[in-house]
């Protein structure tokens, strides 16, 4: 296989092109707090799962960043990073 830029992009080791995948647990606890945020609006519970969500989130894009499988996913770990910093800094 021709090892051209679009294939290290979107192409793992294997070759399979992964663009989406089930979701690992530091992104499903991100998610899940940040919504139960949205529930519990006030409080030490709200600040407590603010700082799950956050920790959380932070965790998954830096591993996407640094052990992402392909270009793709790696760029999306930056993405992310950048996006929960600016947030937290609101």
């Amino acid at each position: 296989m021709e090892n051209t830029f679009i294939d290290r992009t979107f192409r793992d080791s294997e070759g399979k092109i992964v663009i989406a995948q089930m979701p690992n647990l530091p992104l499903s606890v991100g998610i899940v707090a940040t919504l139960l945020t949205l529930i519990i609006t006030t409080g030490q519970i709200n600040l407590g799962l603010q700082l799950v969500a956050f920790g959380s989130l932070f965790t998954w894009a830096w591993q996407e960043l640094f052990q992402g499988v392909n270009y793709f996913r790696r760029a999306l770990g930056l993405i992310g990073l950048v996006g929960i910093i600016a947030w937290a800094l609101q």
